[in-house]
């Protein structure tokens, strides 16, 4: 239960979430689905990536020792010991990669690899105590499980799944920047040099605001591109629009309240706008049922 709090359930069932819908999208509307190939490789990228979580939280303990939403995760607590994470870590993470390797494809066990130590090594070693660019640079393979997921059904990486990963590598810096507009001092405390650390407030809630509207314009190329329809369009205009009053809201009358309020329906904007990408991606099935 203790190494299961480390893998991050909460956050692990997003990018499980886009990997599926990776998954679901890389079919053509009226080829059906491979389920025991969709459900093979939905468990070894939630091994995989619960493993990277938990070596993540080691090597964060001094971290996550100041931070009051972490601080009393088992590594902070030594409720479990470092050899106990590495090994779990390695055999779940050993697990993971062996079942996409052999039951998936080894195209999907090499991005799945790569993902990993981009989040485990190049970001949480490298990047996040090093410079306030870490969250920009890093978010490379937090939008990487779109690609896994497509690669697991299709074999390749389709110019379809770089869109999905194009929306996720904007979608990350507005959503870490609001918890750490709100968690400032915290980050400050653990000497993690955050943007509104490192640069102040108004700087980072202007970044915010533009990658932001990055975000928008990037949401709309699956439209502009003929990947998805009209309900996509629509959904993604209302979802970029109550995104972007948070951003202008944050910018002019900021409030830890409503940095908090914008990390949480950041969280909601990007599984809804992934959940109207299947819905229209299969809607034409549907009319004909």
């Amino acid at each position: 239960m203790q190494f299961l709090r480390l893998t991050k359930p909460r956050v692990n069932a997003l990018i499980v979430f886009t990997a599926v819908i990776g998954m679901m999208l890389a079919y053509p509307v009226g080829i059906g689905w491979d389920l025991p190939l969709m459900l093979t490789a939905t468990g070894g990228i939630w091994l995989v990536a619960g493993a990277a979580a938990a070596f993540n939280c080691l090597v964060e303990q001094a971290i996550d020792r100041n931070m009051a939403r972490t601080r009393d995760r088992p590594t902070v607590a030594g409720s479990i010991s470092t050899a106990q994470v590495l090994s779990l870590a390695g055999i779940v993470g050993g697990i993971g990669l062996m079942i996409l390797y052999r039951y998936v494809n080894p195209l999907t066990m090499w991005l799945t690899l790569g993902t990993f130590v981009g989040y485990a090594v190049i970001y949480t070693v490298i990047l996040k105590p090093a410079t306030p660019q870490n969250i920009v640079i890093g978010g490379a393979s937090g939008a990487m499980p779109p690609i896994l997921g497509w690669a697991a059904v299709a074999g390749v990486v389709d110019p379809q799944a770089l869109l999905l990963f194009l929306i996720i590598f904007a979608w990350t810096p507005p959503h870490f920047w609001a918890l750490a507009l709100y968690r400032k001092k915290e980050y400050a405390k653990a000497g993690v040099p955050m943007l509104p650390v490192t640069h102040g407030d108004q700087f980072t809630k202007l970044h915010l605001l533009l990658y932001t509207l990055m975000l928008s314009a990037a949401t709309l190329l699956p439209f502009v591109v003929g990947m998805a329809a009209w309900f996509y369009l629509l959904s993604t205009v209302i979802l970029n629009a109550v995104f972007i009053w948070f951003a202008i809201q944050l910018y002019h009358r900021y409030t830890d309240a409503l940095a908090r309020k914008t990390f949480n329906f950041s969280i909601l904007y990007l599984a809804l706008l992934f959940a109207a990408l299947l819905i229209d991606h299969y809607a034409p099935l549907a009319a004909t049922l």
